[in-house]
């Protein structure tokens, strides 16, 4: 749906984007795991079409770069920076956003009233934005993506300052999406957001793809042995293994085990064994 190859963007002499080449299949959730400054909003930006590459191609599902405004209609973008009036209502804000993708008349206020509906705002249409709460924000922020339906929908840390209740609708509405269809492409660097929602996770650092698959493959290929920690009556063993089943086994066979816990890797040890550094370092 959404490709890139060997795609570099530079500013001045920082490399944001060096040599990206991935491709975002129809229908998934695609993470973007990585660090603050690991190039995942400039990804975001090369997809839909703010910012050229310096070298390489992005497209959109063939359709060509999202340059093009005819390309461009087929995506949505939640950026990470509010894209709202704040003095105007949340109704205002949608109109306006609406009619620039070329909604009007009673389609466009069919959309708001679903785009409303959809992100739990619609008892507070007529309030201002800046009467609202930093989750309401986002929620509203997502409904401007979504206003047109587009194909696919770009969230650049969309849950950046929420609350959990607003944090909860968001993942909601990104599954339903899901279910619609739609491609999402998810920028995070929260690892628990990823394994929550992606079908795949790319993850990057200083610009570069290190790592891509499915959550347990990542984490098999690359999270390291899992730890077994078992009470024994002569005290406590961790032992770092591939295998925790066969190795209480061996445990059980020389003395005593009264309990046992396995901690199994995550996608922080994934990144930190990519990286040499902690996720939020």
């Amino acid at each position: 749906m959404v490709t890139f190859k060997d795609v570099v963007k530079r500013y001045g002499t920082t490399v944001a984007v060096d040599g990206l080449s991935l491709e975002i299949l129809r229908g998934e959730i695609f993470g973007l795991l990585g660090p603050n400054g690991a190039g995942k909003s400039t990804t975001v930006h090369l997809a839909v079409g703010l910012i050229a590459p310096d070298a390489g191609q992005v497209a959109v599902a063939g359709a060509g770069s999202p340059e093009q405004p005819a390309v461009r209609k087929r995506l949505g973008v939640a950026p990470q920076t509010l894209s709202l009036y704040e003095l105007l209502t949340a109704d205002e804000n949608l109109q306006f956003f609406g009619k620039l993708y070329g909604l009007d008349g009673a389609k466009l206020r069919e959309r708001c009233n679903w785009a409303l509906e959809f992100v739990g705002l619609k008892d507070r249409r007529r309030d201002r934005v800046r009467t609202y709460s930093g989750g309401m924000k986002r929620r509203l922020n997502l409904a401007a993506a979504v206003l047109h339906d587009p194909d696919v929908i770009l969230l650049d840390e969309p849950t950046v300052g929420v609350d959990p209740q607003s944090r909860n609708l968001i993942f909601d509405n990104i599954e339903t999406l899901k279910q619609q269809g739609r491609t999402i492409v998810y920028t995070t660097h929260y690892m628990e957001e990823a394994a929550r929602l992606c079908d795949r996770v790319a993850i990057i650092d200083q610009g570069k793809l290190l790592a891509m698959d499915t959550v347990p493959k990542l984490i098999a290929s690359h999270g390291g042995p899992s730890i077994l920690i078992v009470e024994t009556r002569d005290g406590e063993k961790r032992i770092e293994t591939h295998d925790p089943v066969t190795a209480l086994n061996q445990v059980a066979a020389e003395t005593t085990v009264t309990s046992f816990h396995v901690e199994r890797a995550t996608l922080e040890q994934v990144f930190l064994n990519l990286t040499g550094r902690k996720l939020r370092d």
